[in-house]
């Protein structure tokens, strides 16, 4: 029965060349679609790789040096943070704009701007506020990727932590205003809680 229709459909093309055209596009097109779509996916997770974020040596010499042996890194649960855990979303379009954003920081790379410990030095003041402002703007979305507020357990934490994050609620901060240099050597300069952006929430 299977083979009959076949013959029929054939038959039918070989008379309607339009239709033909038609399902040749469809299926080209569909093919074309899903995989544009698995090579763009594919991408994204490639580049959400700890090996991919530490391919340049101005990333692995300074700032994955300084995060090695951090509690991000290694600790008593044994869950570990990499790379793209704090720097990148993992809502789609929050992703998608971040990923935009990144390309626009690899020029500082490929002209040498940061090419020597002295010139990562001169510009990490600049870098790290670029990211505690993107922190602040999306409510540390990053940080909200493992932690969750509602999760926290009041027993768990020392009656000050416990104070100090409800005093944050209140007083409208957001984890990074106090996070900071928790994974890479703090800058010399005023802190996040310092830079006049605020929180969308």
């Amino acid at each position: 029965m299977g083979f009959k229709l076949l013959d029929r459909l054939r038959a039918r093309l070989g008379r309607h060349a339009p239709l033909k055209l038609a399902l040749v596009a469809t299926v080209l097109g569909l093919v074309v679609g899903i995989g544009g779509m698995a090579g763009a996916t594919a991408g994204l997770s490639w580049t959400n790789t700890e090996k991919f974020c530490t391919g340049c040596h101005e990333m692995r010499d300074n700032v994955y040096a300084e995060f090695k042996g951090t509690i991000h890194d290694t600790n008593r649960s044994g869950v570990r943070a990499v790379c793209s855990d704090c720097h990148v979303p993992k809502e789609f379009w929050p992703k998608i704009y971040r990923k935009i954003e990144a390309t626009g920081e690899l020029y500082g790379a490929m002209v040498g701007k940061i090419d020597t410990k002295e010139k990562f030095e001169a510009h990490r003041y600049e870098m790290a506020k670029r990211v505690w402002a993107r922190m602040k703007r999306t409510d540390s979305l990053e940080c909200r990727n493992c932690h969750t507020a509602a999760a926290m357990s009041q027993d768990a934490q020392s009656p000050k932590a416990w104070a100090r994050h409800e005093k944050a609620k209140t007083d409208g901060k957001t984890c990074i205003d106090c996070h900071f240099g928790i994974a890479h050597k703090e800058p010399e300069g005023p802190g996040p809680q310092e830079l006049s952006v605020h929180a969308t929430k």
